[in-house]
């Protein structure tokens, strides 16, 4: 099990937010539940992930404003952290070439509430499927609050019908190298993982996951190798003292670096 960091870009500055209050109306900014801010560049968190030999951890754009802060993380760290916001069959090939080592895919090959199964075979005649991420961030039905996690897309706001689960998950680990899970509900909260969630994963990945959502304290790295059976990876956002929270940043280090001995 590996410690996967993380770049989330937000108006061309790294920010950690609440996933559920992201909004594709500019109007509603002033409802945007930032947890930090800072004016540290995106460049210079690649450089540590880099020093401290991090490999696969992703660098979101939330919304427009992010190229050239994306672009500047993954020059300083080629090869060595994936991209994700707005990847599609027109843009993914840049996204390769400036370094990513992985597109990160969502909302792109959902359509109607399902999988468009032409638009991902496009991107993946584009990528290859070695460095392909699909997305599979998910949120159960509010009127349904222990029943399936849905796929959800466009920031999170738009339920599909598409339940993570074992066909799906098996369906689409014949396209892509890895999956990327943020349990909305809890991402950027700090209130707990998504426990279910995790050992879902941990039970039916046939390939990399990587887990991420509601990371309070160091315990729930040990909790998810636990949960997941050692096959669910786990990114920690808000909770990091880089970030704005608690957990020191060092003592994840080395937890990770024992745990890859």
């Amino acid at each position: 099990m590996k410690f996967r960091p993380c770049i989330d870009l937000h108006s061309g500055q790294v920010k950690q937010i609440v996933g559920s209050t992201l909004k594709d109306d500019p109007s509603g900014e002033n409802d945007l539940a930032t947890n930090f801010s800072t004016d540290r560049p995106a460049a210079s968190f690649a450089e540590m992930y880099r020093k401290d030999k991090l490999t696969g951890g992703h660098v979101i754009m939330l919304g427009p404003g992010n190229t050239t802060a994306a672009k500047s993380a993954l020059a300083a760290y080629p090869n060595g952290l994936q991209v994700g916001g707005g990847i599609n069959t027109e843009n993914a090939k840049e996204w390769l070439d400036a370094g990513a080592s992985h597109v990160i895919v969502t909302s792109f090959v959902f359509h109607n509430g399902q999988i468009d199964m032409e638009r991902l075979k496009q991107l993946v005649e584009i990528t290859g499927k070695d460095r392909l991420v699909i997305d599979l961030s998910c949120r159960r039905k509010l009127n349904d609050p222990t029943g399936p996690y849905y796929v959800v897309t466009d920031r999170w706001q738009t339920y599909t019908d598409v339940k993570v689960d074992r066909d799906t998950l098996e369906l689409l680990s014949n396209y892509c190298d890895e999956f990327l899970v943020h349990g909305v509900e809890n991402e950027g909260k700090k209130c707990g993982i998504l426990e279910d969630l995790v050992v879902l994963l941990g039970e039916n990945s046939p390939i990399s996951v990587t887990y991420a959502g509601g990371v309070k304290d160091v315990s729930d790295l040990d909790r998810v190798k636990v949960l997941g059976k050692g096959r669910v990876d786990l990114t920690i956002g808000s909770a990091l003292d880089c970030f704005g929270g608690d957990i020191p940043y060092d003592e994840v280090i080395a937890w990770h670096n024992k745990e890859n001995e």
